[in-house]
């Protein structure tokens, strides 16, 4: 009876380590994961800063170059003089008056 039980001790060992289980991984996060709360209230505004120094003034530029003067064109050539006409005096009548009803 010793054996028998021994036996069996030895098949159920053999049986229960034969089984094909998968192991289970569970991935632990290295840092703690913390859930935000609601937001708390504004907090008060700063002071204003201290203004800048103001820069320094740029150099004037240079005075450009003067162009040169223009060239005076040609004088036209001078027209001939006109003929005198002939002088038409023409006189006209004067109006007739108009007839009284």
């Amino acid at each position: 009876m010793n054996n028998s039980i021994l036996m069996t001790a030895l098949v159920a060992a053999l049986f229960l380590s034969a089984c094909d289980k998968t192991p289970v991984v569970v991935n632990v996060p290295a840092e703690t994961v913390v859930v935000p709360g609601p937001a708390g209230p504004a907090g008060k505004a700063g002071e204003q800063g201290v203004d800048g120094n103001k820069g320094d003034k740029g150099n004037m530029g240079n005075t450009g170059v003067q162009g040169n003067e223009g060239i005076q064109g040609d004088t036209g050539q001078a027209g001939e003089t006109g003929k005198s006409g002939d002088t038409t005096v023409i006189i006209t009548p004067p109006a007739e008056p108009a007839p009284a009803n």
